[in-house]
């Protein structure tokens, strides 16, 4: 509550993962913790996947609680790794869900060589067993990792990366490409708004100004991986070049190390705004459940 006007002060989390992709909880299951942390609105933002959101729109309204189609696309520059966030994405968009379904394959493709490559070094696991991990998911290296775990090969999570199937170690395999400005032009055609997640994270500040240029809408300024200093230096950054500021926890799982879903605290002012960018950007109100 506000201290001066007693309002009611609304929160976000605008960037959660499900087990449509490399999260563990269902989408039923993060409204339940969305709802227990109060917050107004979410959104549902899985790697290369948008299915969770026909999930979510459904029971948005059970839970009273707002839901923003969301998606979090992978790309490449210069060999850095780089996440766009898209917001308010049309999920009937037919551009948008055959690339998806293209990623989708291509990461399947990826997972069963990577597991070749582990069966080559003498680790004994079976592709099978990281299908059955994943389940419904977008395939990717949390569930090989999860399925080393479960078979006792390795002691750790932090083990399979460090070991086997991180950046330059024995069994990796590259991700099916795209460009950023790529990324930025299929999320702007279906409706939505590209945002670069956690950019302290990725910390490419150098390529920003191209990307902008290229149809970058804004940055993820709350993040659970951003400190105080961070936070300061894009929601900074944003103002200066006239970028929309989003935020979330990057929810995957509770046993992860990153904080649980509604934290950082994203105020719902947030939202709004991003709401204004849209109508910009696409002459269009946000449709949201």
């Amino acid at each position: 509550m506000h201290a001066k006007t007693g309002a009611v002060t609304k929160y976000v989390d605008l960037h959660i993962h499900t087990t449509f992709s490399d999260g563990v909880c269902s989408v039923y299951k993060v409204f339940e913790k969305a709802r227990e942390k109060g917050l107004s609105a979410i959104s549902i933002t899985d790697h290369d996947n948008i299915d969770g959101n026909q999930f979510a729109l459904r029971v948005g309204s059970e839970f009273n609680i707002e839901v923003v189609t969301g998606t979090e696309l992978s790309c490449e520059r210069e060999g850095i790794d780089i996440h766009i966030l898209g917001y308010f994405v049309n999920c009937n968009h037919s551009a948008l869900k055959d690339k998806l379904q293209e990623l989708k394959e291509a990461r399947y493709l990826r997972a069963k060589q990577m597991v070749k490559n582990l069966n080559t070094q003498g680790v004994d696991l079976r592709f099978e067993t990281v299908l059955k991990v994943a389940g419904e998911g977008a395939i990717g290296r949390p569930h090989i990792a999860t399925a080393m775990l479960n078979e006792e090969l390795i002691y750790s999570f932090k083990e399979a990366f460090d070991k086997y199937i991180g950046y330059e170690s024995p069994a990796y395999v590259e991700k099916m490409k795209m460009t950023p400005k790529e990324v930025f032009a299929l999320i702007l055609e279906a409706g939505g708004l590209p945002i670069l997640a956690h950019p302290g994270v990725t910390a490419i500040d150098e390529l920003i100004p191209q990307f902008i240029r290229d149809g970058l809408a804004g940055l993820e300024v709350y993040h659970s991986e951003h400190n105080a200093s961070a936070k300061r230096y894009y929601a900074n950054y944003c103002k200066k070049h006239n970028l929309a500021m989003t935020g979330g926890s990057d929810f995957h799982s509770e046993t992860q190390t990153r904080a649980e879903i509604g934290a950082p605290r994203v105020p719902y002012s947030l939202l709004e705004e991003l709401k204004e960018r849209l109508e910009q950007v696409h002459g269009r109100r946000a449709s949201v459940a």
